[in-house]
């Protein structure tokens, strides 16, 4: 399977479809929208500057997005595949593009925040080499959130 990696923003039709599908999962996960309120106004598509799609025959199966968070650490978001390509290493492709673009930007360390209850993304942030860290806010105050940071 040949898959195209392209670089764009977050005000791209593709990505407001995964936005869109992110959206709805993690709501399902958590048990509904009440219980991502909190989260909401801080994953807003627009506000991610740089966003790579993955293409698999023209079609968009997964994304994943850089928002600058400090001139130090920029923030990792929306890392997505669809369903039926999971297993197929387009994620560490993803994250392996990400974290290599943030290097070219000139951060020393990239972020994240997700959910314990996330083991695929865990697994795949835990091989990547990220850690646990504190929350940071927004997510310091949100619960069921935890935050992991890798130095790039």
């Amino acid at each position: 399977m040949d898959i195209e990696y392209r670089w764009t923003g977050g005000s791209n039709e593709d990505f407001r479809c995964f936005y869109e599908k992110t959206e709805e999962y993690y709501c399902k996960i958590v048990g509904g929208i009440s219980n991502r309120s909190g989260f909401v106004p801080y994953n807003l598509s627009d506000s991610i500057s740089d966003v790579i799609i993955a293409y698999s025959d023209g079609t968009a199966v997964g994304c994943a997005g850089l928002k600058r968070y400090s001139d130090a650490d920029v923030e990792i978001k929306r890392v997505w595949v669809e369903p039926d390509y999971r297993g197929k290493k387009i994620a560490t492709q993803i994250m392996e593009r990400v974290e290599e673009k943030a290097r070219r930007m000139g951060f020393k360390r990239a972020i994240l925040q997700t959910r314990p209850i996330m083991l695929d993304a865990v697994g795949l942030y835990e091989k990547r080499g990220y850690v646990l860290i504190d929350n940071y806010p927004p997510y310091d105050k949100l619960e069921g959130a935890i935050c992991m940071a890798l130095n790039l």
